[in-house]
């Protein structure tokens, strides 16, 4: 079936087992629910509700989007490479649609896709409910050992660990799909799509995993990220659109990355408070907290989004609403000069641990991110007093959220 019926059949499972109070199997991604995370869940829920055997036991794998439906206007890349598979926004399966937790069913178990520790609202229902784990990110130890599968490894992006882990499957249900054969069935639930061609439907499905693929590892140029296991994914998905009779004749690896790359960079409709949450993660470290918000704009277009005694007073506000003791704001983006760069501003909330924390992760992982301190530092405070509020230019431009969290994480301990 197309990636659009799937999304309807799975809200429809959703909604009659929370109706019957029964059992439910979910796969979602992490809470900053970017392009990675919510793509990998619905490629993953997609090719194992798929598989022969799930559709003999009648078995879908619920894709879950990580935030609240009210939030997917934050990106437009999605509603960009939703539209290359045929899905809306708001078809996907959001937080919204799970209702008050913990949910009235009698048994739930979960997928955990670019990340490794459920975190959140869902881990206080379902932390000891995960069964399965696929990320890219350090080992959190929180997910079992004897979780199937369970698969830890550093690459560019958790699709491509997604898309390798179920090949097998996903050309077992290629090769077993016919077009006549699938168009009857979504037919006979009422849905029926313009173009019942198991190329096309795998073109969709290779196209959303592809353009995170694409996104993550900037076109596949960025080589502090790039690994195997990204390279095989590529050639693997780019060979699903090239067969397509409807999407491979006019498929273009930099056109596709250009497109989608461009959404993701188009900011101007949103406010900074927007922008914060956009690409926003947060980790709890004893009775500490640090939140991280990641965008692809430089600080100087994030100041220029308030007035200028507005902007550290947007990030505090912004901070305390989420009981934050730490709080920093990562930027990447391209100079006028065609040069990428990246700039980290921490900010300490309170002159105690917070402070002590914020000094810590200073002395540890200056040298590590080859943090120079910016020279504009008392434009961002405005003339505010703060226990820390300092932006660097971070010269080791291959370190990402991904590095930087745990090291904040780790100052914090």
């Amino acid at each position: 079936m197309s990636i659009r019926t799937f999304l309807i059949t799975a809200k429809r499972e959703l909604q009659q087992a929370i109706q019957t109070k029964g059992t439910a199997s979910f796969v979602v991604g992490n809470e900053s629910a970017d392009l990675d995370s919510i793509t990998c869940a619905l490629v993953y829920g997609y090719l194992a509700s798929s598989t022969a055997q799930a559709r003999h036991d009648n078995h879908v794998v619920i894709p879950v989007t990580n935030i609240p439906t009210a939030d997917l206007f934050l990106r437009p890349e999605l509603t960009a490479l939703l539209r290359r598979a045929g899905v809306k926004p708001d078809e996907l399966i959001t937080l919204d649609d799970l209702g008050d937790l913990p949910m009235p069913l009698s048994k739930t178990d979960w997928t955990l896709v670019d990340h490794n520790a459920l975190t959140g609202p869902l881990a206080r229902h379902y932390g000891s409910s995960v069964t399965a784990v696929i990320d890219h990110h350090d080992e959190e130890n929180a997910v079992p050992s004897a979780a199937s599968p369970r698969i830890i490894e550093k690459c560019g992006s958790c699709n491509s660990l997604v898309v390798n882990h179920l090949r097998s499957s996903w050309d077992d249900i290629s090769s077993t799909s016919t077009s006549i054969g699938a168009a009857n069935a979504q037919s006979s639930d009422g849905v029926i799509d313009d173009e019942a061609y198991t190329s096309t439907w795998d073109a969709q499905i290779a196209k959303l995993a592809l353009g995170s693929v694409l996104i993550d590892t900037h076109n596949m140029t960025d080589e502090s990220k790039v690994k195997d296991h990204d390279r095989k994914a590529v050639r693997y998905l780019e060979a699903r659109i090239n067969i397509s009779h409807k999407y491979g004749k006019d498929y273009d690896r930099k056109t596709f990355f250009d497109e989608i790359d461009g959404a993701k960079k188009e900011l101007d409709g949103l406010s900074l408070t927007d922008i914060l949450r956009k690409d926003y993660k947060q980790w709890t470290e004893g009775d500490q907290t640090v939140g991280i918000a990641a965008v692809v704009k430089p600080m100087t277009y994030l100041q220029e989004k308030v007035k200028k005694d507005e902007f550290v007073q947007t990030l505090l506000k912004f901070a305390r609403e989420r009981k934050l003791q730490l709080f920093a704001v990562m930027t990447a983006s391209t100079s006028d000069s065609g040069d990428f760069e990246r700039q980290l501003l921490l900010i300490a909330l309170d002159d105690g641990d917070a402070k002590k924390a914020g000094d810590k992760f200073v002395k540890q992982a200056s040298d590590q991110l080859k943090l120079e301190e910016s020279e504009v530092n008392e434009t961002i405070s405005y003339g505010i007093k703060l226990p820390l509020c300092k932006l660097w230019k971070q010269k080791n431009l291959g370190a990402s959220r991904k590095r930087v969290g745990p090291l904040l994480r780790e100052a914090m301990r």
